[in-house]
């Protein structure tokens, strides 16, 4: 094993324990915006570094620009579809909460 190879999995390794993370928020955290937290934060610091972990591996440096691009990707759209899961949760919330009752100066 060379140092790449040691760098490798040291990188993978961690992005596997992030991703483990995630998981576990996902099925202990109580409501929903807690879960899509963990779950959001977690998986793409763990997908980040797969990637990390990924590139000393690669042959060509367009490989590793797919790879860097993919996770981009990633993060940008969970970061969408987190926004579009919490705000629907928000709405939903608002709608069962009644309005407090209007205080009228006499």
């Amino acid at each position: 094993m060379n140092l790449a190879d040691i760098f490798s999995v040291i990188f993978c390794l961690a992005g596997l324990f992030f991703f483990f993370a995630g998981t576990v928020g996902l099925i202990r955290f109580p409501d929903v915006l807690s879960r899509l937290h963990a779950l959001t934060k977690a998986d793409n610091l763990g997908l980040g570094l797969m990637v990390i972990g990924l590139l000393p591996q690669l042959s060509s440096l367009t490989d590793g620009l797919k790879l860097v691009l993919v996770w981009g990707l990633v993060i940008f759209s969970s970061a969408a579809c987190s926004y579009l899961i919490a705000s629907q949760v928000i709405n939903e919330q608002s709608l069962k909460t009644p309005a407090p009752p209007s205080v009228e100066n006499k």
